[in-house]
């Protein structure tokens, strides 16, 4: 539908995700096709070794050279994807906050890997109640960052998020219209649940395999993602990958719950009913931008 938009407005697409950024993962990250992408210029979209974190900072900083260029050339900057914590601080800017202590985050790490993610979730609630609101523990790069600033001494990352104004402010830092697709609730169980398994049939098992043999490490932010993370502990537990799919199709729809409780506390947003067709739909859109790049 991005696509279809772009051609229809002249833009270019950002991808706005936290796992498309890295190349080599592929089988279980929806990125656009071959096609899509001679058709219709895409950004932030395979741009990082999968060896390596990225940060909300990475990608207000890659997004936003994106969005200027595009905006150069007399084109659209069309953001697409389903990571709300980019599409915050693509909007509304990120707050300052110190360097990663790379010694804590070895210590944090090391615990994370004994205890498990709730257990250091449960001592972000105590020390910093906000973002441990904010943040789920299956999320654990943002939950470690939290951490690792709430036992620093300092701010902690609500507090710098408060005090530095920046998700707070009113405006944003782009003119821009918003929104999101709905659907009824069983169709969309019915989708994630073939999403699922489009990541098998599209070779996931292999790709992880190939990555580990690359030298990716297993505990890396991009293989935490929900299918890798899962076939990754098969893979080093001895386990049949394939007899994941179940716990990845839970951890996807719990994604998705997130996702829409997070699109509905964003301001502005507007919600569209994905059953009336792609068409329809990408019609709405660009109708809403050609009356605001009109005024």
């Amino acid at each position: 539908m991005a696509v279809a938009l772009a051609e229809r407005i002249g833009g270019e697409v950002v991808g706005c995700d936290a796992v498309q950024v890295y190349r080599g993962l592929d089988a279980a990250t929806g990125k656009p096709t071959a096609d899509e992408r001679r058709r219709v210029r895409h950004w932030v979209i395979d741009i990082v070794d999968p060896a390596r974190d990225y940060s909300v900072a990475d990608y207000v900083r890659d997004a936003g050279e994106a969005v200027a260029s595009i905006v150069s050339r007399g084109r659209v900057p069309i953001v697409a994807g389903g990571t709300g914590m980019y599409l915050r601080g693509l909007l509304k800017g990120i707050v300052g906050a110190p360097a990663r202590d790379e010694a804590l985050r070895r210590r944090l790490t090391a615990r994370l890997t004994r205890t498990g993610p709730r257990r250091l979730h449960a001592i972000l609630a105590r020390l910093d109640p906000a973002s441990a609101a904010r943040v789920p523990p299956e999320d654990r790069q943002r939950m470690l960052r939290a951490l690792e600033l709430a036992v620093s001494g300092g701010p902690s990352w609500s507090e710098r998020l408060e005090g530095g104004g920046t998700w707070a402010r009113p405006g944003e830092r782009y003119r821009a219209v918003k929104f999101a697709l709905d659907l009824p609730r069983p169709a969309l169980a019915l989708g994630l649940a073939e999403r699922v398994d489009a990541f098998f049939a599209a070779g996931l098992c292999e790709e992880v395999d190939r990555l580990l043999a690359a030298g990716v490490p297993p505990t890396a932010n991009a293989l935490k993602a929900i299918g890798y993370r899962e076939v990754v502990r098969a893979r080093l537990e001895g386990i049949d990958p394939c007899a994941t799919r179940d716990a990845i199709v839970a951890a996807t729809r719990r994604l998705a719950k997130r996702q829409r409780t997070w699109l509905r506390r964003e301001p502005g947003l507007r919600w569209l009913d994905a059953t009336e067709g792609d068409d329809a739909v990408v019609a709405r859109i660009a109708s809403a931008w050609r009356v605001l790049d009109s005024r």
